[in-house]
């Protein structure tokens, strides 16, 4: 069966979604496509549900029941939030006017994700405009991905949430159909020692010597893990990466510092025990430290673990054979580098996730990002042939 997505809308809409400039900087900067999503959502006949998640950043959630009887729950799920363009000098067009060009759509959040959320709602508009189906659907515009993911972690507390038997995660993902996502670890680490002049360093504990050796030992601790958990198929390897270090001043070169700070970003795969490895990046931090009289406070900032999905599962089935019906090719599968909303709606809320949607993994957060305009419209069918089939009981 077939389903009428209207083609031109959907692109439209992604084109005024990226002309908004939603930035996850400062907060509250979702508001204006919030407001389009819910828009749009009314003109579908929809009652959108808008949560403020935090002053100006309101999650917008619409139920749509399909009144052809009992069946499922499918959520589709994308955020209304953006990285940052960076310096505008650096990209060939205004990254904020949705350019068509040669069949691209330029902008940012072109791909990652507003084309993602653009194609969730025309096609679960499809869908119901093709009749009355099983169960119902949820669509969820959700805020903060790009951040602390404050959006899903407030719509996994729902009582909307724990309804939900799946959820196709909107990510952009070059036609592969992802039943996995890498896990992350954040940790903190801050090394106390004491103040004191450059020329008289017997009088301080300097904190930077046991910097240096506490980033060696990362380096060691990579190695040593993915020695002990090979490379996964989809997901590759584990990476400890430190990201972050800050000490002392330019100003004052001859004033050895008082505390010195690392941050890890850890990126884990299955079968990684994340609080046996914090365990160990603390017991590395304190040893670095032993030697000068340096101590260790190591603080997890944020916590996400991995996520996998059987291929056999329902929803990835319903997904793959989805895809094969509208791109006459099969299924092919992969992994999530980072981290996405359904981590977190896996992790708090137990909903099996896969991620699936319009545009190249490897384009998000570039300088010139795009999306194909064909994607966003394949997307938008596979989305409404995938619900159709997922929620049959």
């Amino acid at each position: 069966m077939s389903y009428p997505v209207d083609e031109d809308a959907v692109v439209a809409l992604t084109r005024d979604l990226v002309r908004l400039r939603t930035v996850n900087e400062d907060g509250a900067r979702e508001a204006p496509a919030a407001a389009l999503v819910a828009e749009t959502m009314r003109s579908f006949g929809w009652e959108p549900q808008l949560s403020e998640v935090a002053p100006g950043r309101p999650n917008v959630v619409a139920v749509v029941e399909g009144g052809g009887g009992p069946g499922r729950t499918l959520a589709f799920e994308g955020h209304t939030d953006v990285v940052t363009e960076g310096d505008p000098d650096r990209w060939s067009v205004d990254p904020y006017g949705g350019e068509v060009r040669d069949g691209r759509l330029y902008g940012r959040g072109a791909a990652d994700m507003k084309s993602g959320v653009a194609a969730m709602l025309h096609g679960v508009r499809a869908l119901q405009a093709a009749g009355p189906f099983p169960g119902r659907v949820l669509v969820c515009a959700l805020v903060d991905e790009e951040g602390m993911m404050l959006g899903a972690k407030h719509f996994a507390g729902t009582a909307l949430a724990r309804g939900v038997d799946g959820a196709i995660i909107c990510e952009p993902e070059e036609g592969e159909i992802c039943t996995s996502a890498k896990g992350a670890v954040r940790i903190r680490i801050d090394l106390h020692g004491a103040m004191a002049h450059g020329a008289m360093p017997q009088h301080g504990r300097n904190p930077l010597p046991a910097l240096g050796r506490l980033l060696v030992a990362l380096a060691d601790l990579q190695e040593r893990l993915q020695a002990t958990h090979p490379a996964h198929e989809h997901l590759g390897a584990v990476y400890v990466t430190p990201t972050v270090s800050a000490a002392g001043s330019l100003d004052q070169i001859n004033v050895i510092p008082g505390r010195a700070t690392v941050a890890v970003d850890v990126r884990t795969i299955p079968g990684v025990d994340h609080a046996a490895l914090v365990a160990r990046v603390r017991e590395l931090a304190a040893e670095a430290g032993a030697r000068d009289g340096v101590t260790a406070e190591a603080r997890v900032v944020d916590d996400r673990p991995c996520v996998e999905i059987a291929h056999t599962h329902p929803l990835v089935t319903a997904l793959a054979c989805a895809h094969e019906a509208v791109l006459g090719e099969p299924a092919r599968y992969g992994g999530v580098p980072g981290a996405t909303d359904g981590t977190i709606l896996t992790r708090d809320a137990g909903i099996p996730t896969v991620v699936y949607g319009p545009g190249g993994k490897w384009i998000a957060h570039q300088v010139d990002e795009f999306v194909e305009v064909a994607d966003i419209v394949r997307c938008a069918h596979v989305y409404a042939q995938a619900a159709a089939r997922f929620l049959q009981p």
